[in-house]
């Protein structure tokens, strides 16, 4: 039998997740039951991580072994022409036996996208949570760094993890935005480039990204620091309530969950 590592993008709008489970689409049973009518038989895929209901994929990794032989090119294209056209196959190739997509990743990136905009565009809606608000990002930029570095992580986490512990690595926490400038153009930078002719407080028109890898993540984690972070953007919170919460280990002491159509699985690295 050859083991293939696949890497795939998804729009999760719809799906129950990535998890097959007993009633609704999931992108595993999608999978799954293109490959069994690829393969002639039950074919066990395993995923790098478990998105969410609604949560979408640009760099979702995922791993299976087929008795027909097949190239790598060949399953890509199998597998796209039985797929529905959210959920494609990107890239295919052989790996060892051992391979394991979720205990062989060194991190993961997971992106947040938040629309400032006064209104937000028809097209982005399923792609982004709307806060039409002014957004202090120095203030956001400062908590989302405090998060960088070993940490317990028990304020994030949403009921019902299965977690062994909560103590997470974070190797990077930021925020970066797109800025709609008067003749409509688009101006990108970093927050960490000290760009002082963007002011901290941006109103209308603007997309806010937020970026975070790591080690690991407990259910939900992401979409409770998003809404933490907006609570202090806000003006709800200061900067230095993030590290209360975090030291708190209490989940009620943190911002709402952030809606899951903002988030996406960005990439999985091995390194």
């Amino acid at each position: 039998m050859a083991t293939f590592k696949i890497t795939l993008a998804y729009d999760g709008t719809g799906l129950v997740g990535w998890q097959r489970q007993a009633s609704g689409v999931s992108i595993q049973g999608l999978l799954e039951d293109a490959l069994r009518e690829l393969d002639g038989h039950a074919v066990t895929v395993v995923g790098a991580g478990r998105t969410d209901a609604g949560v979408h994929a640009i760099g979702q990794v995922a791993a299976f072994s087929l008795e027909r032989v097949l190239a790598a090119d060949v399953v890509v294209r199998a597998l796209n022409a039985r797929l529905p056209h959210a959920v494609r196959v990107r890239v295919a190739e052989e790996v060892p036996a051992s391979f394991h997509p979720r205990f062989d990743a060194r991190d993961k990136t997971y992106r947040y996208r938040i629309c400032s905009a006064d209104v937000m565009s028809p097209f982005d809606r399923r792609y982004g949570w709307h806060v039409a608000a002014g957004l202090d990002l120095d203030a956001m930029e400062s908590a989302a760094r405090a998060l960088e570095g070993t940490h317990d992580f028990a304020a994030f986490q949403s009921a019902g993890s299965e977690a062994k512990t909560t103590i997470r690595t974070i190797t990077r926490s930021m925020l970066s935005t797109t800025v709609d400038t008067a003749d409509t153009e688009e101006k990108s930078f970093s927050r960490t480039g000290l760009d002082l002719s963007v002011p901290s407080v941006l109103r209308g028109g603007e997309l806010i990204l937020y970026e975070i890898s790591g080690t690991g993540f407990l259910r939900h984690m992401v979409r409770a620091i998003v809404g933490s972070l907006v609570e202090i953007g806000r003006g709800r919170r200061t900067a230095s309530w993030m590290e209360g919460v975090l030291a708190s280990r209490d989940r009620a002491q943190a911002g709402p969950t952030a809606p899951a159509e903002g988030l996406f699985l960005v990439r999985v690295n091995y390194g």
